[in-house]
């Protein structure tokens, strides 16, 4: 299972996120991108201490500074229950309608060995 997809199915759910710089934060998935970048909401943070704690109404957390992620079992157990739904498009066949015959997208010249351009003009 891949970890966007584990997150995917974590929207709207709570979970914890501890970040690279020791603190914690405790909230509702609202959403995520391609690069792991979240919005929490009702999150409370925890200083790396953990005796200090910050109530907030939304936090976006930047991908990179994302140390782990604790979701609940449930939660696990959605996101695997979606992946093996959802039809898979690797093993044969999977480029049977690509249009162009199977030769790759190679632009104009139909790829190597087209009309080719040589090492410059010739002198005449």
């Amino acid at each position: 299972m891949l970890p966007l997809g584990l997150l995917t199915a974590a929207q709207g759910h709570p979970m914890l996120v501890e970040l690279k710089n020791g603190e914690t934060l405790n909230g509702h998935l609202v959403n995520c991108d391609n690069w792991m970048n979240l919005i929490l909401r009702e999150v409370v943070q925890t200083s790396p201490e953990g005796d200090r704690f910050f109530r907030l109404p939304e936090v976006y957390v930047r991908g990179n500074n994302i140390k782990y992620l604790r979701v609940p079992e449930e939660v696990v157990d959605l996101a695997k229950d979606q992946q093996q739904n959802q039809p898979s498009n690797r093993g044969r066949g999977s480029q049977q309608h690509r249009g162009d015959g199977g030769r790759g997208d190679r632009g104009r010249g139909g790829g190597r060995g087209g009309r080719g351009r040589g090492r410059g003009r010739a002198s005449s």
